[in-house]
């Protein structure tokens, strides 16, 4: 097991490595660690290497000049100038929010971005100034739309998080797949297959292997299949493809610039980087937001009283094992699986950095 303190300082030192400043660095730790936290490792330090590899590429700018190409009283197109995902995507939420102090919501999409990390955690920034968060992202093309095998979607996450009094936060935060493609690496990493109706082989027949994307494969839509509502998926993954990159003018569908290695880099751009996209309402733009509040109570209480079927586990509210995920975390550490321990260590070392396999 490895400590909070331990792997956020090593996430600091490798970004710094990479020519990051140090607020840059602690933002993208802060990130990556939350991804640990909340039990959501294929957003975590696996990914270092990716980065790593886009750094090396050169496809990453450590040095970006994030900045508002377009504005009205409420709205903002956000150019990230190439940055690390985490540093466009804070600036961004911060602007939303920004614009929401001033005139109630604030919506923000931005282009010239790479991978963020986990959704989640911009749409939580919101909380603390007492604000819903939206977040969503387009990424890496693996997924195919319904009836289809070629790959044009990436898992398109959303994100939304809900203030609430009393009780915990709503933090609802999914792919617009089945599985994230982290999990699908992570699954790939211990050896392990993953679950039909996930994954599908290159002339669109349902396979286990999570490794089946460097295979030609893809990825299908939320619903799996037709029959069990894919489509509906499809929709879900579009609708954040159009917000993230046709507003902002960043790459959508099958264009967007990947982050894995085993994807091509395509000469056709249809704009500038990966897309996201952000939203902040003032509860107070709607009604008192202590009034708000309490009624999220009540609909949170309401929810957790829901009966469980036999034998079914406890109902939860969404944000309900990330929570319960991070208070485990933070008393008795964060596993490393050894694949990525190793990756990790030979990363340092090739940096001058070091890394304690545990």
């Amino acid at each position: 097991m490895y400590t909070y303190d331990y792997l956020f300082g090593f996430t600091e030192s490798f970004f710094r490595k990479l020519g990051c400043s140090d607020n840059d660095t602690r933002i993208i730790a802060d990130v990556f660690l939350a991804a640990e936290l909340r039990g959501i490792p294929s957003h975590g330090m696996i990914r270092i290497k990716d980065y790593y590899e886009l750094w090396k590429a050169g496809r990453i700018n450590v040095k970006p000049n994030v900045r508002i190409v377009h504005e009205t009283p409420g709205t903002a197109v956000v150019d990230g100038d190439g940055a690390i995902g985490m540093v466009a995507a804070y600036r961004s939420m911060e602007i939303a929010m920004e614009k929401a102090e001033k005139v109630g919501t604030g919506w923000v999409s931005t282009r010239g971005s790479n991978h963020f990390g986990i959704a989640g955690y911009y749409a939580m920034m919101a909380l603390a100034r007492e604000m819903t968060g939206i977040t969503m992202t387009n990424a890496n093309p693996l997924v195919a739309p319904t009836f289809s095998i070629s790959r044009l979607l990436g898992t398109n996450p959303i994100a939304v998080a809900i203030p609430a009094n009393k009780q915990p936060a709503f933090v609802a935060d999914f792919a617009t797949t089945p599985i994230a493609r982290g999990k699908l690496a992570v699954a790939e990493k211990k050896g392990e297959k993953v679950h039909l109706g996930y994954v599908q082989d290159k002339e669109g027949n349902p396979s286990d292997n999570p490794a089946i994307l460097k295979e030609g494969g893809s990825m299908v839509t939320l619903g799996g299949d037709y029959a069990h509502g894919s489509h509906k998926g499809y929709c879900l993954s579009a609708i954040v493809d159009i917000f993230s990159a046709v507003f902002s003018g960043a790459n959508f569908g099958p264009f967007v610039p990947p982050s894995v290695a085993y994807l091509p880099v395509l000469d056709k751009k249809t704009g500038e980087g990966t897309g996201h996209f952000f939203g902040a309402m003032r509860i107070d733009a709607f009604q008192p937001a202590e009034k708000f509040k309490e009624k999220m109570d009540e609909w949170i209480t309401t929810f957790r009283n829901a009966k469980s079927a036999p034998g079914k586990p406890t109902v939860l509210i969404p944000g309900d094992p990330e929570r319960i995920f991070e208070e485990k975390a933070r008393k008795e550490g964060i596993s490393i699986i050894p694949a990525i321990a190793n990756d990790l260590n030979n990363i340092a070392g090739e940096l001058g950095l070091d890394f304690n396999i545990q």
